[in-house]
């Protein structure tokens, strides 16, 4: 199985698969830059080719870059579209420069524009960008509040449709039990599977990001917990990595570090909880 945690590039961009292995991760997910200020990657030629060469040496992988938690692809507004594309673009290019096959993104808010317009104004901006051979952009499942788009398959599954880029889903356990979808065992994690075939299609499902909720079903909290010590559970937790849908996908995890435990315990968790 691939397994692995969101890993940082402090020290240069290569350092994420040293730490990955740490974690006793195969594959993993990174910032390009800090993703709470606008700032291009800076990701100096020597360290790039290093964390190529080391993934592939080390067989870790598909990474997946997250976007900017700054982008916002829903927005009504001129000047945050065009940094949000700008951001991505940038994204997408570091990604080709370290072959990375993924970059993860949220919709963003429509702020009073409307779930119809923000949807459009979000796949929009997909078809703004100019993403490289190799490279394929995911939409992530949000936890949803407020004006926020993607806590509803069917919101992605429009935006799939309505882009001509080929894009791709992230689904986020704890995102997708707070926007309602039960997680919680074995036959409510095949009816969630089900609804996201239906909206979506599990053709275009890449990848998971491997969270527990600290927050109930439907309560639109995102807040994410240790494997199965949250509301969705070792049940829940194990039915997912387990699925004959989803067992082949990477599974990113996003943790916390509290209580004395990290990643390294979580992707220990996760194999436990895998092999029953």
């Amino acid at each position: 199985m691939r397994i692995g945690a969101h890993t940082s590039i402090a020290g240069g961009v290569d350092n994420a698969v040293d730490e990955q292995r740490e974690y006793g991760g195969n594959c993993g997910q990174i910032f390009t830059t800090s993703p709470q200020v606008w700032a291009d990657p800076e990701i100096e030629a020597e360290n790039a080719e290093r964390f190529r060469s080391e993934s592939a040496t080390h067989d870790v992988g598909p990474w997946v870059v997250h976007a900017s938690y700054l982008v916002n692809l829903a927005t009504p507004k001129d000047d945050l579209r065009e940094r949000s594309i700008d951001s991505l673009q940038a994204d997408c290019d570091a990604a080709a420069t370290l072959d990375i096959e993924f970059v993860n993104v949220h919709l963003g808010a429509h702020t009073g524009a409307g779930e119809a317009q923000g949807l459009e104004n979000a796949a929009s901006a997909i078809d703004a960008l100019d993403v490289p051979d190799g490279v394929r952009l995911l939409i992530e499942t949000d936890a949803g509040s407020g004006t926020k788009l993607g806590d509803d398959f069917a919101q992605l599954g429009t935006v799939v449709e309505t882009t001509t880029t080929d894009v791709g889903v992230c689904l986020d356990t704890a995102h997708a039990f707070a926007a309602g979808y039960d997680l919680s065992d074995a036959s409510a994690v095949d009816e969630a599977v089900a609804a996201f075939d239906r909206e979506i299609g599990l053709d275009r499902l890449e990848c998971l990001h491997l969270n527990d909720s600290k927050h109930d079903c439907g309560t639109n909290k995102d807040e994410h917990a240790h494997l199965g010590e949250g509301l969705i559970g070792e049940a829940g937790i194990a039915a997912v990595l387990t699925h004959e849908a989803l067992r082949d996908k990477p599974f990113v995890l996003e943790t916390p570090t509290e209580d004395g435990r990290g990643f390294e315990w979580n992707v220990e968790r996760a194999h436990e909880l895998a092999e029953g």
